[in-house]
């Protein structure tokens, strides 16, 4: 039930964001839930294997390289979620920052309760 609950919360958040930002498209709240999956799915499985082989670059770009990493995953789930579009990488790039901050709120307000 608790991962019911957080793919809705990411869905809103993905949605939320979306609205904010001109150059990501996501078609509606379903849409939204399923993009959040997607990312969901890649940050579990190829994500680790991505930080693995990216050690070396990370290190010298003090950890800054895993935002290039998160917008990589965000251009990833807009090549398989067919009405999720983003318009660059810098689109990418940011909507992983923002949708980063925007968890964090959600996480800090449920661990309150």
């Amino acid at each position: 039930m608790e991962l019911i609950a957080r793919l809705l919360v990411n869905g809103l958040a993905v949605y939320l964001v979306s609205l904010l930002l001109s150059g990501i498209e996501v078609g509606n709240m379903l849409n939204a839930v399923i993009v959040a999956a997607v990312l969901t799915l890649l940050n579990y499985f190829i994500k680790p294997v991505l930080l693995l082989l990216t050690i070396p670059i990370t290190i010298f770009t003090l950890g800054l390289f895993i935002l290039v990493i998160n917008a990589l995953m965000v251009l990833l789930a807009s090549a398989i979620v067919p009405d999720f579009e983003v318009r660059s990488f810098w689109w990418a790039l940011l909507f992983s920052i923002i949708l980063s901050i925007v968890n964090s709120f959600f996480e800090a307000s449920r661990k309150e309760k």
